[in-house]
């Protein structure tokens, strides 16, 4: 096989996607929109659901243990959609598999700078699980990024099963934000990174409380752009046109889990609109 073949073999194969569970699905829908020329595996780690509750040690073997299965079914670069996991474990995991690897935090921190570069005095505001605030991944690399900015980051943790249920218009679900937020708005930001997979989901609820003169940041669109310029960077995009409309979860992408199939499904029809064609639920094995 000369080089050319052995590059468009690694050319045609498709990207990994793995994250602790249903809120990854975010991130590949940015993925998709952005790269419809390509094809995505996912994998759902939804036996070991949550991540945020476990040990950096443990964190870390399961997102190897998950790079290293998708790794297994041929992909050309891997994207770490689990803000846990892309706080605590991204070196391991390029360690372990030798590709490109991209998390969901160093895109959204950039992102964040970017937008706001232009402000005398930058004010940028966060809003994450407990498990990534108090990581201060995302602080750590909007300062990476320029150390102008002032940060307050704020844990969100009732969002996520909000989320999961689809209540984007309840009362119930607009009092929460606005309780959980209230500090954001007093902080004045001008931008405010969605720090959370789910939390796309609740982008209008959240838009309505801080305010329509702050700018969102979803963290899943940031990845999404970084990785375009990548694979053209690199020259790792699908040359080979797909005819026809791409549809979210269509039978060219691959979604698996590890626990919860039917209920993983569900919640990709209310994230998505659309159950995932091909679903196939694994066990993990050492």
């Amino acid at each position: 096989m000369n080089k050319t073949d052995k590059q468009s073999q690694i050319n045609n194969l498709p990207i990994g996607i793995f994250d602790s569970g249903v809120g990854g699905l975010t991130v590949y829908r940015a993925l998709h929109k952005r790269l419809p020329n390509e094809r995505f595996i996912y994998l759902g780690d939804t036996a070991r659901v949550p991540y945020g509750t476990k040990s950096l040690a443990t964190v870390e073997r399961y997102a190897i243990e998950n790079s290293q299965f998708l790794a297994s079914r041929g992909i050309k670069m891997l994207v770490v959609a689990c803000n846990t996991a892309s706080a605590l474990a991204l070196p391991a995991i390029r360690e372990k598999i030798g590709i490109e690897v991209v998390g969901v935090i160093g895109p959204g921190a950039r992102k964040a700078v970017e937008i706001t570069k232009d402000d005398e005095n930058p004010r940028i505001a966060v809003i994450a699980t407990e498990a990534t605030v108090q990581s201060d991944a995302y602080a750590a690399s909007i300062r990476a990024a320029s150390e102008k900015p002032l940060i307050i980051q704020t844990a969100c943790p009732l969002f996520v099963p909000l989320a999961e249920e689809n209540w984007t218009e309840e009362p119930e679900t607009f009092l929460i934000a606005k309780k959980y937020l209230t500090k954001i708005i007093d902080f004045e930001p001008e931008a405010l990174v969605l720090g959370c997979t789910h939390y796309p989901i609740l982008r209008d609820v959240i838009q309505q409380t801080v305010g329509y003169d702050v700018k969102l940041i979803d963290s899943g669109e940031a990845c999404a752009e970084e990785v375009a310029e990548f694979l053209k960077e690199k020259d790792l995009g699908n040359p080979n046109i797909i005819e026809g409309e791409r549809r979210l979860c269509d039978d060219l992408d691959h979604f698996y889990v590890t626990d919860a199939a039917d209920r993983f499904a569900r919640v990709a029809e209310r994230f998505l609109g659309a159950k995932p064609a091909k679903l196939e639920a694994i066990e993990l094995i050492n």
